[in-house]
């Protein structure tokens, strides 16, 4: 298939346009490269899938050295040029992975998200309807939850309570994809992502935090004074999750009702799904994984709950179960193990 990845530079874009190729499947990269973290990680991802960062300006797309069924193309998705992008390549299947990310940047940066996650997805969705896509495949996030507090966090359950204009921006996208498909008969796949990690991983989530902390003997910051769990979802399994998506379109649930509408389906070609590993872990415990495999023990001050944060999550992957045959189930140990292997060979420490 043609497939678009939007967020190709990114974390889990890297990991899914590598798996993409491997099956064969020809991919076009995209990204806007903006610094809201280390951009030189984000070249570095995309040198080693054969993108020379010399070679790339805006707007051009760049053919890959180490593999031929690879482009990629620096734009933001706000860009009018990316409908153009559309029209002239007509991709059977759209993974969009590009976001403003970050739960605590929303609150400094409000517009970034409201540009990118709102302004950006509905040049997607309009690129889709105009041009047959076959199938969009979006990144949501565990953070539409918000103040849910059922455990574990259903995706038949309303999610009409963010607290976080991240989580808000990722629940309006599901309800544009919605729309889309109500309207336009594309079929939408929304995923909902877990506190996702491993090698090639932002450098501002918790582990690449902490690693690189306890590294330089600095102290670590603790929120809620460790009283937190996340069902900690390594990115492989992630990859392996969208990898199914991928390759089964949406479709209407038939039994759907308008008097008692279930959140996760439609009469529509739209489905919603929660990747995670559904085994909370401990945020303590995390952190005495990650002592062990780096052989430190971590100076620890504990913080009181940052605004926008929830104390737990927790993936119900029933549907992910039935529909896919999938589940995610690389333990802790094993993905803490590889991210640090990782960390110690690119940072060579």
């Amino acid at each position: 298939m043609k497939i678009l990845v939007t967020g190709g530079a990114g974390f889990i874009g890297y990991h899914l346009s590598k798996r993409l190729l491997k099956e064969g499947h020809e991919v076009t990269g995209l990204d806007n490269m903006n610094d809201y973290y280390d951009v030189n990680l984000k070249y570095n991802r995309l040198e080693d899938i054969g993108i020379n960062r010399h070679g790339i300006e805006t707007g051009r797309l760049v053919s890959s050295a180490k593999y031929d069924k690879l482009r990629f193309i620096k734009l933001s998705l706000e860009d009018s040029e990316v409908l153009d992008l559309f029209k002239a390549e007509k991709f059977d299947v759209v993974v969009n992975l590009a976001a403003q990310a970050g739960v605590r940047y929303s609150l400094i940066n409000p517009k970034a998200y409201i540009d990118s996650n709102i302004v950006g997805f509905l040049n997607i969705l309009e690129g889709c309807r105009h041009n047959e896509v076959g199938h969009l495949v979006y990144a949501s996030s565990s953070s539409v939850y918000g103040l849910n507090e059922k455990m574990p966090f259903s995706i038949h359950d309303n999610v009409d309570h963010p607290i976080s204009l991240y989580a808000a921006s990722k629940k309006s996208n599901e309800l544009m994809a919605h729309t889309y498909s109500h309207l336009f008969n594309i079929p939408t796949t929304g995923l909902r992502f877990f506190t996702v990690y491993g090698p090639w991983g932002r450098p501002d989530m918790a582990l690449f935090l902490f690693t690189k902390a306890i590294l330089a003997g600095e102290p670590i910051h603790i929120f809620n004074n460790g009283k937190m769990r996340r069902d900690f979802t390594y990115v492989d399994d992630i990859v392996s999750g969208v990898m199914n998506v991928i390759k089964k379109k949406a479709t209407v649930n038939k039994d759907w009702k308008g008097g008692d509408p279930d959140p996760g389906t439609s009469c529509a070609p739209y489905r919603i799904y929660n990747i995670g590993n559904s085994s909370p872990e401990s945020l303590m415990d995390f952190i005495a994984e990650l002592e062990k495999q780096l052989g430190i023990e971590a100076i620890k001050n504990f913080e009181p709950m940052q605004p926008g944060d929830v104390e737990a999550t927790w993936a119900n992957v029933d549907d992910l179960v039935n529909d896919f045959n999938y589940k995610p189930g690389t333990s802790v140990e094993e993905g803490v193990k590889a991210f640090v292997d990782w960390y110690r060979a690119y940072h060579k420490v």
